[in-house]
């Protein structure tokens, strides 16, 4: 297991690395193997996928190419001590591209990850990345050098210690009475009330000078986007506390405006898409594996089924500045028929696409559709695709797409007028061929006969 030696790498259901809070997908590589002859107990990865992040080199097995059970593995950036040249020669023209890494592991043979120190029984061994896939090497051992030259677990293990000192280390001065007006730094040590507006004065000029900076070009704004993403969690968790505490005291408009506030920074983004640039020749793969991921939460909301050029919309809402085509978006929705994903593209005979979980059952639809359809009301003036979207809980035109496909299965009949459609049950499977005027004193048929007289 990769256990023995290297820690494990978390993924989603449909495949995907789980990245940590402030970690970034930088490439992708396909069919690469990872070795070290030096280890005993390194476990055997062959032919898997190989995500590079600021973070970790990801070694994830490929379903779609390999039938070992390796699990998903992780090295971190952190534990690689230097990275070798690749080696130029006409053997290597003819072989598959090598990349030669050193790498830090403790005495028992674990690689040392972040958080560990070196220790005095640490020692360094060589890994290799074999790449038997197609992909472009130089512009990955650039992005290998740029991630791990970037050192960004330092600044994150960093903010997180100073973080934890400074909590305990201020309530402690601050509750002695020893500690004076004076700060360590030699600034008066602002108290009370104006110290707290004071506060919140620097936290605002902060914040307008992130988006100042953010707004400037393009490039400005990619290189904030991570504070962003912060800053708009800050502010989401502020207003959650805010609408617990003040329920009482606030009036519906303020109100309103918390909630649609609170939905557009719930709806702040991937943090990490998947883009052209860092997957290559995987990109329709990786993109279909997080756009599984990603539909989750709207499907939940829609009733399992939801248009595609509505997710189309909200997913490129989601991906910020980097947008994806609709013949992008509909090629990744076709290759989830190849992986083991929760959910399905699907056709219905109108032509509308949509996409929905597999567990979404038709039948039980169908049976809150006959339900509805044979209540009094109903049995008399029929039913329309705004009030099968009530009862459903879903949009009218998906509405209207299940009240087609339950006429196309006999259960409903339709009427066409200058009105709309109205759709009604159908009558016809209850009638007796043999007597065509016989009225049964039970059944549908004869419930329609009373709400029809009772009119």
């Amino acid at each position: 297991m990769a256990g023995n030696c290297l820690p494990p790498a978390e993924v989603t259901g449909s495949g995907r690395p789980v990245l940590l809070p402030d970690e970034i997908e930088s490439y992708l590589l396909s069919s690469v193997d990872l070795e070290c002859e030096e280890l005993p107990n390194f476990p055997i990865l062959k032919s898997g996928l190989l995500s590079l992040t600021n973070h970790r080199l990801l070694w994830l097995p490929d379903s779609t190419t390999t039938t070992t059970a390796a699990s998903p593995s992780a090295i971190p950036l952190a534990a690689v001590t230097h990275i070798f040249s690749p080696k130029k020669s006409l053997r290597a023209m003819w072989s598959s591209p090598r990349i030669r890494f050193q790498l830090s592991v403790s005495s028992d043979g674990r690689v040392i990850g972040l958080g560990s120190g070196s220790g005095s029984g640490s020692r360094s061994v060589v890994a290799t990345l074999v790449v038997r896939g197609k992909g472009d090497i130089d512009a990955f051992l650039a992005k290998f050098w740029e991630s791990w030259r970037g050192r960004a677990w330092q600044s994150q293990s960093q903010s997180a210690s100073s973080s934890s000192v400074s909590g305990p280390a201020s309530s402690s001065q601050s509750g002695s009475g020893s500690s004076g007006l004076y700060s360590s730094e030699g600034t008066v040590r602002m108290v009370g009330v104006s110290g707290i507006l004071r506060k919140e004065q620097e936290m605002w000029e902060s914040t307008d000078k992130s988006l100042q900076d953010a707004f400037q070009d393009l490039n400005a704004l990619m290189s904030k986007a991570k504070e962003m993403v912060m800053l708009a969690e800050k502010m989401r968790q502020k207003l959650l506390s805010g609408s617990n505490s003040q329920t009482g005291s606030s009036n519906d408009e303020e109100m309103g405006s918390k909630q649609e506030m609170q939905d557009w920074m719930l709806s702040i983004g991937i943090i990490s898409p998947v883009t052209k640039e860092s997957a290559g020749a995987l990109y329709h793969q990786q993109l279909a594996r997080q756009l599984a991921d990603f539909v989750k939460i709207p499907l939940e909301k829609s009733g399992g089924m939801i248009n595609l050029i509505d997710i189309y919309c909200v997913f490129n809402r989601a991906r910020g500045t980097e947008l994806i085509s609709p013949e992008d978006l509909l090629q990744a929705c076709s290759l989830w028929e190849k992986f083991d994903v929760p959910v399905m593209l699907r056709k219905f005979d109108s032509g509308v696409r949509v996409i929905q979980n597999k567990s979404h059952s038709d039948e039980e639809v169908f049976a809150r559709i006959k339900t509805l359809v044979t209540k009094p009301d109903a049995l008399r003036t029929g039913i329309s695709a705004s009030d099968a979207a009530m009862t459903l809980g879903i949009a009218p035109a998906m509405a209207k797409e299940h009240l087609l496909s339950a006429e196309s299965r006999g259960i409903l009949c339709r009427d066409v007028s200058p009105e709309g459609f109205r759709f009604y049950v159908n009558l016809f499977y209850e009638l007796d061929p043999n007597d065509l005027y016989l009225v049964k004193d039970h059944g549908v048929y004869a419930t329609w006969i009373k709400a029809v007289s009772a009119s």
